[in-house]
């Protein structure tokens, strides 16, 4: 995917390069990020299975997750961005409750479908909604499916990467827009929000973030619509 108002192309060499900035620049000294606190709310009180994190950068959602008793496999294009996250798999001491893919989302194929499938902020390298089609596909029935991404117009920074200035229009979407793509005889609808919150810049200061968070369950069987005679 090519955003044409900036020129990113959200492909392994862009990521391998944000990482390596990362790495050796002033990104090196920011503190590990805390996990999504929407993670943390829509997903809390599920009983622990096998999740997937799709973009999961430096793993602050999965570890999240393997604290809390799952199995995850946490899949990023950027090994740069994974070396990090099984650093701190490592200190946290539950390396073996993450497996760390080094992998791109737009033609990777998962080896079984999970009980949770999550992804934060992802931009993949290919449109966003259809990247959203193809996580979806790897629910286990009556798993659920957790979308949180960025809204229109938003500010800020934050550790999966990207700019200061917000996101690119690309990567930006609507409630609507994922939730029109759910086939309701398949999905039930847990969660469709918009909604701000204030983060700390890594400069100092506040920043405001857009979020969309979007939590369905995948029916165990098929609903069928009614009609009208």
């Amino acid at each position: 995917m090519r955003d044409s108002s900036d020129g990113h192309a959200f492909d392994k060499d862009y990521w391998d390069q944000h990482w390596q900035g990362a790495r050796e620049g002033a990104g090196a000294a920011i503190p590990p990020s805390p996990p999504n606190p929407h993670l943390v709310r829509e997903i809390d009180d599920l009983e622990p299975g096998m999740a997937l994190d799709a973009g999961c950068g430096a793993g602050a959602e999965a570890l999240w997750l393997a604290a809390r008793g799952w199995q995850v496999t946490g899949v990023d294009i950027a090994a740069g961005a994974l070396s990090r996250a099984a650093r701190r798999a490592a200190a946290m001491g539950s390396p073996d409750r993450v497996e760390w893919v080094t992998a791109d989302l737009s033609a990777w194929e998962p080896p079984t479908a999970y009980d949770l499938v999550t992804t934060h902020y992802a931009h993949p390298a290919m449109p966003q909604l259809e990247f959203y089609d193809r996580i979806s596909s790897w629910v286990a029935p009556g798993g659920t499916l957790l979308i949180v991404g960025h809204g229109h117009h938003a500010p800020g920074h934050h550790d999966h990467g990207h700019d200061d200035d917000g996101p690119p229009a690309a990567a930006s979407i609507t409630a609507a827009d994922i939730t029109a793509r759910l086939d309701l005889a398949t999905w039930e609808v847990a969660t469709a929000e918009e909604l701000q919150r204030t983060v700390a810049g890594h400069g100092g200061g506040t920043v405001t973030l857009d979020d969309v968070v979007v939590r369905a369950i995948r029916r165990r069987t098929a609903t069928r619509t009614a009609h009208r005679t």
